[in-house]
């Protein structure tokens, strides 16, 4: 077979299909004539909404009552006294703020620890220095005369 003669039988096969894609679409078209309509949302009347709003309190209530009964019950088995509220006493209070001092005073410690090494040492405190006064400026200093400098060799052993 060359490809003109399978060409060919590609074009057959495809005018086939597109044949049977139209009768089909229109089948589909024939048997959905009327367009799809929208649900009607139903309406209650006045008197129906309040029929079941009135079962819905009556469900609350009973819900509400199981609720309350439970509630009401508790007293009924015996009078507990209130509890009192749990407190510390001073001592203790001392002991904790103690406590807490002396771990803060650690943290505090170690961090001055680590940054004593990047500060240099305290110097002398310097006197600021005095007003200079137009009459009394000095002459510039001199500089020393630099010196020459030899080039050094390498001394590398010799192989």
């Amino acid at each position: 077979m060359s490809a003109s003669d399978i060409l060919t039988l590609i074009d057959a096969e495809i005018a086939r299909l597109q044949q049977a894609h139209t009768l089909l679409a229109d089948s589909q078209s024939r048997t959905t004539s009327a367009p799809a309509k929208k649900p009607v949302k139903r309406k209650l009347s006045a008197a129906s909404r309040e029929k079941i709003a009135a079962a819905q309190r009556k469900r609350w209530a009973a819900t509400k009552g199981a609720v309350k009964a439970a509630a009401t019950a508790k007293p009924e088995k015996k009078a507990a006294a209130p509890t009192k509220k749990r407190r510390m006493s001073a001592a203790v209070r001392k002991r904790i703020a103690a406590a807490q001092k002396k771990r803060w005073a650690a943290v505090k410690a170690e961090k001055a620890k680590k940054a004593a090494p990047a500060k240099k040492p305290a110097a002398k405190p310097k006197k600021a220095p005095a007003k200079k006064t137009a009459a009394a400026k000095k002459a510039p200093a001199k500089k020393a005369p630099a010196m020459a400098v030899k080039p050094v060799e390498p001394s590398t052993p010799q192989q």
